[in-house]
């Protein structure tokens, strides 16, 4: 039959164009009233470029994300700036999420952020489950074995300690002998793991909680000397108007800086190359640097959108 292709093409564009077109005008910054948590306004809240809706790359989604319009992202909100939650104690805002917003307008879908235990960010990733896992996850070799990374941020880890730092806390080493805090699973257990090497008899006594905020309140307590975070975060509680009279950094030393990846499960290539493709489009367009912009973390902005880059 010679029946145009051109038709169902147009339509299908279309559609698309007019589902993007719908998203909530909100949905270009998570913060409540256009604030950062911190109260201050953000530097990019009025974002200055603009990202494109792209069929090609909606294509690429699995059929069941396309039916749904919906992608569903595991995070461990306690790790502001990157993700926390809002005043009203349900809605995730931060960094991640906006630029989840912002990757979702690309796709020609929303981004749905969902309250995820940071152990199970990874393992939790399939067809019936979550489809990527976005929440300051470090891409490492060993989480490499389970899932992919679309790589699209860079830290390190700082130390954190009480104001004042009555423990005397310079460096790692000086860590030794002395109780720390530390979120589980995170690669900051594997920095402790490292370190110890170095304290002979006087091991660090590490306490591995559950999120983020548990190790912050050992450590505000008194039951912890340090708490070791990724430095966007970590800097994000030494001036952040509610937690800097509370915390300091140890030093402006910064360790192992690292990637950041979206974990995507190894059996979904079309979604991790769908996401890849979207980040490009926002580095290039400047919607990157405005969310970054938005958040203070310009530091920890990188030059490519890569896949698996730490090996």
């Amino acid at each position: 039959m010679n029946r145009p292709t051109t038709h169902p093409l147009r339509v299908s564009v279309a559609l698309l164009l007019a589902g993007a077109a719908m998203l909530p005008a909100a949905c270009g910054s998570s913060t409540p009233n256009g604030a950062t948590p911190n109260g201050s306004t953000p530097t990019g809240s009025a974002t200055t470029h603009q990202a494109r809706l792209d069929p090609a790359l909606h294509n690429l989604l699995p059929q069941s994300v396309k039916d749904r319009g919906v992608i569903r992202v595991g995070t461990d909100a306690s790790y502001a700036p990157m993700e926390s939650y809002a005043p009203n104690g349900r809605s995730i805002i931060g960094m991640d999420p906006d630029l989840g917003v912002e990757i979702g307008r690309v796709l020609g879908v929303r981004l749905q952020f969902e309250a995820t235990d940071f152990d199970k960010l990874v393992t939790s990733l399939g067809p019936g489950d979550l489809n990527l896992a976005m929440s300051a996850l470090t891409d490492t070799p060993e989480r490499a074995k389970t899932a992919d990374f679309v790589d699209y941020f860079t830290a390190g880890t700082s130390i954190v300690v009480q104001r004042g730092n009555p423990a005397g806390v310079t460096e790692l080493n000086d860590l030794c002998g002395k109780v720390v805090a530390v979120e589980i699973a995170t690669t900051q257990v594997d920095l402790l793991a490292r370190t110890q090497k170095n304290c002979g008899v006087q091991r660090i006594i590490v306490r591995t909680r559950p999120t983020n905020s548990d190790a912050l309140l050992e450590l505000r307590t008194g039951r912890a000397v340090a708490v070791p975070i990724d430095t966007p975060t970590a800097t994000f509680l030494v001036n952040d108007s509610r937690t800097s009279s509370q915390y300091q950094l140890a030093s402006t030393a910064q360790y192992e800086p690292a990637p950041y990846g979206i974990a995507v499960a190894k059996s979904q290539p079309g979604l991790r190359d769908a996401v890849k493709g979207a980040l490009d489009q926002l580095l290039r367009s400047g919607v990157y640097a405005d969310v970054l912009a938005r958040w203070h973390v310009q530091t920890g902005a990188v030059q490519q959108i890569t896949v698996n880059s730490n090996r």
